[in-house]
This record gives C-alpha cells, sequence and structure tokens, in this order.
C-alpha cells in the first residue's frame, strides 16, 4: 500500500519542534535570527554548565528569564547552542560559565561572573563598569580575594545587546583607494569634537565626526584611522590625576572587551544598539565624501588583565583557550605590556578574529585595519615568533578582507621591532624608522643626512629585502602615542605627571627640541623657529614616497601640554581645541596646500622606488652631498616628473643659511617657486599652477632650518604668483 504524498508544509509541521527553547545549532557563532527565534551559541571546551540570562534593563542585577543549557541536548563538541523563540532586537542578554577553577592549571570558571557574548554585536551602557573590591580575584591570593571571588556582579555588568537591523547602505561601496593616492588622518571619535569649541550639535560621537565632515574634505585627507571603537571600559584606569584630583579614564581604548561591538559611549542615539547604526551612517557618509575608514584594532590583549583583572568575557569562557600562559599558568605572557595576551595562533582563536574583521568589513564597511602591537600575532603559544604566522597569512589571504588595507605596527613590548620584514607583500607597516630619522634630521642631529634622504625615497634599505615597495611604509612624524606635532617643537622633555606615575611612563626617546624655552612662549623669535619647523615636517612627510598618515589636530597646532603619553586623560589635554584654527589657521592652509601639491604631482607618491634616471643627489656647490659627512645637513634632490616638468627639493636642517645652487633646468622651461617654509604667509605655498617665476636661474637663498620645492616648468603655463 502506497503512503499518501504529502505537501512539504504539512510534512515539516510535522516532525518540528514547537517549544519555546530548543536544541539550536552550533553554527553561526553568536546569535542569529531564525524562524521567528534566536539561535544563541558559544564556544567553550572546558566548561561544564553553560547558563543564558536574558534582562529586560541594562541594569538589573536579576534576569527576567533563565535558560540552562543541557550538556547532552544543548552541545556539539565545543559549541553550546539553544534556540530561543519571540527574541526580538534589542534583547539584553549574557551568559554564566562554570567549569574547574584551577588557575595553576589555566582555569578561572566562576559561575558567579555575568559574562558577555565575545560575538556580540553591541554592548549596553552601565553608569560605570568599576567594580571596586570585587573587581579582581584569583584563588592562590589571600581570603579577602577568595571572598570577592564569590561576588555576583550582574548589576554592575553590561549587557550584550541582541541587534537585528536591515540598514539601508544605498549605493555604498567600497572606495579602494590606492595606497598611492592615500593620505591617512589618525583620530579619536570623542576627542574629536567633545570639546565646546568644536560647534557640533552631537559633541564626542560618531555623528559629531560626520558633522566635520566637510571640514576633512577641506583639508583633503583620504582616510579616517579611528583610534579604538571596540568596546571598552573607560573607567578600568585607576588613580586620580594629581594636579586636578579627578579619576583618570581609559581615554584611548586599547582595552577591548568585545571585538564586535562599537563603542557605546560614541553613539549620540543610545546604547542599546543605537550604536551601530551610527556608526553604519558615519561610515556611509564618509565613503559619499570620498573617505575611507581604517579602524585601529587591538586584537593582542584584552581588558581583563592579569591574574588580578576582571572576569568579564573570555577568561570566564575558556581562559586556557583564548589567552597565552606561564608555565605556572596562574600567570599571563604579557608581550602587550598590559597583563595579558591573547594567544592569537590558536586555531579557535585564530578563527574568531578573522570573523570579526570579516564582520566589520561586511556588515559595518569598513575599509581597513591598523593592528596595535601586531607583531604579538605572529607569536606561537610559547612566545616565539613565526616565520609564516597562520593568523598574518590567513589575513593577507582572506578572500573577503582581499580589498581591506591592512597596516602593522611591526611591533611590541617584549623586543619584537619588525618594520620591513612584517609578513608578506600584502602587509604595509608603521614606519618608526621614518618617525625617529625625519625627527633626528630636523632637530640637526650629526650623520643623519643619508638616513633622511632613505626616508623621503620610500625606505629601500628598509623594504627591499623582503619584496616590498614603498607603499608598504606608512610615514608619520607623530601618532596618538606621542607628542603632538607642536609638542615636538615646543618640549625637550615629557611632562606626564598629570598620569599619576611620577613622570615614568611614556618614551623618553622623543628626538624633540624646544629651541630656547620649555612649552608656550611669548618670544616672537622661537615662536618663528617652531613655526618654520613644523612647516618642514609637514612639507617632508607629503613629498615622501610611502603613505602619509597625520595626526589630527596638527594642522592647527593642538597640544597636550608636552603629555607624550595621554592615554588616561579624557579632558582637554587630549580633546581637540578648535579655537585653534583661527590661531593657526596658517599650518592648516600649509598643510592642505602640500596634500594638494602631493596630489598635484604623482610622482612623490608612485609605488616604486627611484631609480638613477629619475632621481639626482646635489650638494649645496652642486656636484653629490657629502654624505659620509657626519656635519653635513643640507641637500637637495632633482625628481624628474616628464620630459617637461621637474621638481627640486632643498633641505637645510642647520642653524646656517645657505645659498644652494640650482641645477640647470630642462630646455624650454624656467624654475618656478612652489614651498618655502622659511617665509611668511601667504608667500610659503602658492597654489598649483600659480607658482611664481623665480628670475635667478643659478641659486637660491635657502634659510636656516628651512626647506624650499622648485618646480621646472614652461613659463607660459604659470598663471601668476597667488598664494594659498
Amino acid at each position: 500500500m502506497n503512503t499518501p504524498e504529502r505537501t512539504l508544509h504539512d510534512y515539516v509541521a510535522d516532525i518540528s519542534e514547537h517549544t519555546e527553547v530548543r536544541r539550536g545549532v552550533p553554527l553561526p557563532f553568536g546569535t542569529h535570527e531564525s524562524e521567528g527565534g534566536v539561535n544563541f551559541s558559544l564556544f567553550s571546551r572546558h566548561a561544564t554548565h553553560v547558563r543564558l540570562e536574558l534582562f529586560d534593563h541594562p541594569v538589573d542585577a536579576t534576569p527576567a528569564r533563565v535558560i540552562d543549557f543541557d550538556f547532552t541536548r544543548n552541545r556539539t563538541g565545543d559549541i553550546w547552542h539553544v534556540w530561543v523563540e519571540g527574541i526580538r532586537s534589542g534583547q539584553l542578554y549574557a551568559y554564566r560559565v562554570d567549569g574547574p577553577y584551577q588557575p595553576r592549571e589555566g582555569h578561572r570558571f566562576n559561575f558567579h561572573k555575568l559574562l558577555l557574548d565575545p560575538f556580540a554585536t553591541a554592548i549596553s551602557r552601565v553608569p560605570n563598569w568599576d567594580f571596586g573590591p570585587a573587581r579582581g580575584y584569583d584563588l592562590s591570593t589571600p581570603e579577602r580575594d577568595l571572598i570577592c571571588s564569590k561576588v555576583d556582579d550582574a548589576e554592575a555588568m553590561p549587557k550584550c545587546v541582541f541587534t537585528n537591523e536591515h540598514f539601508h547602505w544605498h549605493d555604498d561601496q567600497p572606495l579602494r583607494h590606492p595606497w598611492s593616492k592615500t593620505v591617512i588622518y589618525e583620530t579619536h571619535v570623542r576627542g574629536f569634537t567633545i570639546h565646546p569649541s568644536s560647534v557640533v550639535e552631537h559633541p564626542g560621537t560618531y555623528r559629531g565626526l560626520m558633522e566635520k565632515i566637510p571640514y576633512l574634505k577641506e583639508l583633503g585627507v583620504t582616510a579616517v584611522e579611528l583610534m579604538p571603537v571596540h568596546e571598552f571600559n573607560e573607567f578600568e584606569v585607576p588613580g586620580i590625576n594629581p594636579q586636578t584630583g579627578k579619576p583618570l579614564r581609559n581615554y584611548w581604548g586599547y582595552d577591548p572587551v568585545a571585538f564586535f561591538a562599537p563603542k557605546a559611549s560614541y553613539s549620540s542615539a543610545g546604547g542599546m544598539g543605537q550604536q551601530k547604526l551610527e556608526f553604519k551612517e558615519m561610515v556611509r557618509a564618509l565613503h559619499h565624501a570620498g573617505i575611507e575608514v581604517i579602524l585601529d584594532v587591538v586584537f593582542n590583549h584584552t581588558s581583563e588583565g592579569n591574574e588580578l583583572g576582571p572576569t568579564l568575557c573570555f577568561r570566564g569562557i575558556d581562559n586556557s583557550i583564548f589567552y597565552m600562559l606561564e608555565s605556572d599558568q596562574r600567570y599571563y605572557k604579557n608581550y602587550a605590556g598590559t597583563g595579558n595576551t591573547i594567544n592569537a595562533n590558536h586555531p579557535v582563536v585564530r578563527d574568531h578574529i578573522l570573523g570579526a574583521l570579516r564582520y566589520w568589513v561586511v556588515e559595518m564597511h569598513v575599509d581597513g585595519f591598523r593592528f596595535d602591537l601586531a607583531s604579538i600575532l605572529g607569536r606561537d603559544r610559547t612566545g616565539k615568533l613565526l616565520a609564516n604566522a597562520p593568523l598574518l597569512e590567513r589575513i593577507a589571504e582572506d578572500p573577503i578582507l582581499r580589498d581591506a588595507k591592512i597596516i602593522a605596527e611591526a611591533w611590541d613590548t617584549a623586543g619584537a621591532y619588525e618594520v620591513g620584514s612584517f609578513s608578506e607583500r600584502r602587509w604595509t607597516e608603521w614606519n618608526g624608522r621614518y618617525r625617529d630619522d625625519i625627527r633626528r634630521f630636523w632637530r640637526g642631529d650629526d650623520g643623519m643626512l643619508g638616513l633622511f634622504a632613505s626616508r623621503i625615497c620610500g625606505s629601500a634599505d628598509i623594504y627591499t629585502k623582503s619584496g616590498k615597495g614603498p607603499e608598504s611604509s606608512i610615514n608619520f612624524v607623530t601618532c596618538h602615542d606621542g607628542f603632538t606635532l607642536n609638542d615636538l617643537v615646543s618640549y625637550r622633555d615629557k611632562h606626564n605627571e598629570a598620569n599619576g606615575e611620577n613622570n615614568h611612563d611614556g618614551t623618553n626617546e622623543n628626538f624633540s627640541e624646544n629651541y630656547g624655552t620649555e612649552g608656550e612662549t611669548t618670544d616672537a623669535g622661537i615662536e618663528a623657529l617652531r613655526k618654520g619647523q613644523i612647516k618642514n615636517f609637514l612639507l617632508t612627510l607629503l613629498i615622501s614616497r610611502g603613505v602619509p598618515m597625520l595626526l589630527s589636530g596638527d594642522e592647527f597646532r593642538r597640544t597636550q601640554g608636552g603629555n607624550n603619553n595621554a592615554y588616561c586623560q579624557d579632558n582637554e589635554t587630549s580633546w581637540h581645541d578648535w579655537s585653534c584654527l583661527e590661531q593657526h589657521r596658517e599650518i592648516f592652509r600649509f598643510t592642505r596646500g602640500m596634500i594638494d601639491f602631493r596630489r598635484a604631482h604623482p610622482i612623490l607618491s608612485k609605488e616604486q622606488f627611484y631609480t638613477d634616471a629619475n632621481i639626482h643627489w646635489f650638494g649645496p656647490q652642486g656636484g653629490m652631498p657629502n654624505w659620509a659627512d657626519p656635519k653635513e645637513k643640507q641637500f637637495g634632490c632633482l625628481i624628474h616628473e616628464d620630459e617637461q616638468r621637474a621638481l627640486f627639493l632643498i633641505f637645510n636642517a642647520s642653524a646656517d643659511a645657505v645659498d644652494f645652487g640650482l641645477p640647470p633646468v630642462l630646455p624650454g622651461t624656467r624654475w618656478h617657486l612652489a614651498v618655502d617654509t622659511s617665509r611668511e604667509a601667504p608667500q610659503d605655498l602658492f597654489a598649483v599652477g600659480k607658482e611664481p617665476l623665480w628670475e635667478d636661474p643659478q641659486t637660491y637663498y635657502l634659510s636656516p632650518r628651512s626647506s624650499a620645492i622648485l618646480l621646472a616648468r614652461k613659463q607660459e603655463s604659470a598663471l601668476g604668483g597667488r598664494a594659498v
């Protein structure tokens, strides 16, 4: 007898589960909406019990609903999973995970601690993440910490927010600016607009940054590199500012707690999932303006700190998998200098990091990443640097990330320094040697002539051995970590007293100079010299082969009062005071003009090293510079753009003026003056195409500590001498 055929709908209805809580599936990780409910999936190899808690409000201590995972039914391999009916976008949730508490064997499970989902795409705001005496615990320590380990912290813990919105990207697509046309602007989302002088409607937020897009377009940058926007605890920094008596804050954010979640406090619309939408709006608006978005990502450590740090996420889910541990596994390897090190080359952790990168590219439309202390990502579980680190190779070769810009901070705090040799060619690198050599040359240090010449040409001495080109070099003079450009020429020593560490923190090797007095001055001579040096640095950065990166605010002389490690200064020390823009508009104008100049002369940014055919070197009296003389601080270089155009760049880092001999011009051309950093505005920089004729074809007078650019072109193409 044949069984009657059933419709697919009836068949599915007959055999499907109909309970509100079901087995669920192991993939994808995190939360995923399906069939009128949400699937929750969490990795933990060594857990014995997992509980999902659902909350109605961010500061609730008691969950509205508790779902315990069955060890057999809700577990596939190392993945715990459950499907729950009726969950909607905005639902708050978190986990508790139980298992062995054996610190010396690497296990730190504690069912008293509420845990964040490592795949959460939004984290709720809480008034204060500082858990007081319950912040750290370790059962190998005295009884006080044993008591702390049993304190339930649900009320103080933020909760994960389930998000499932459909965002209308319109026609947004990756911009894919080539490296040769990229100018990066490093900035901090909050600090960029939180100061009242920013005059934005939504200060300190993603939307506030959107309001400054016309400014960024006017400046001419092509990418913003955002300091960490992954969720972090700004209240985790202990201590008081000894100068003001106010608490210190984690301002920079280099201590992430969730790799998929944008920082909630940077959202003007709210912290219950709105942060994700507002971030997307910001990216879409920047793309519409032709500006790429690069995220500074921290995959080398987390905010859970050392053995006495808080349990927030990874530590309580599976400590021995996610972190590198010492032989006595109670302790953490500390290659980041922050207490712990992510076990980045464990296959599970590797996949987690790759998943985060793909998420930010696919879901959030970001254009690239700068990897903090990236050398750590190339260490194996014992801390040894790998020749072909699997994670670094997978990032470079991942098909989804293929168009993303990837930038390495090619060192760590444990001694690795891989500038010039970091992984494969697709990886670009922050060129720390560029920063130091350019600073030392303009400070007037001996023996810097040849190194300076190499740096402006793309650092072939650093990159050719590994088969990389000048586009692998992210050139910078200043960044968030260190002096601002103004402070580089205003302070001989760091002044970090406000950090509460007796001025012991921050680097001592700043290669800076104050030119007569420490800090601000009313001395017109010192001020003129500082202004000229700032222009020298900006000119050098923007004529150098490689990819220039500006620190935001340098274009209007933002100061941190000599603090070169303002990680904990969420105040006027770090915030952008936009009144400086009017006070120092000359520097803004010069920066904008040099970006225009770079764009107008693509020979300066080609993704190949110069050859002897297109660059020639000159000393002040003609002939080759005396490279071997450590006292030599003056030279020029002639760069041929084509058969009718050439650039002559002249540099003088000495305290003496020089009459610099000009090389013969191309037939039918004359020299025109483009830039001279010693001149008063507006004669210091002329608009592209408006450079005036230089009457003396033989000599150019170059002032002390100054630089100049002349260009050879046909006289009839000049349209006058209007300055920018």
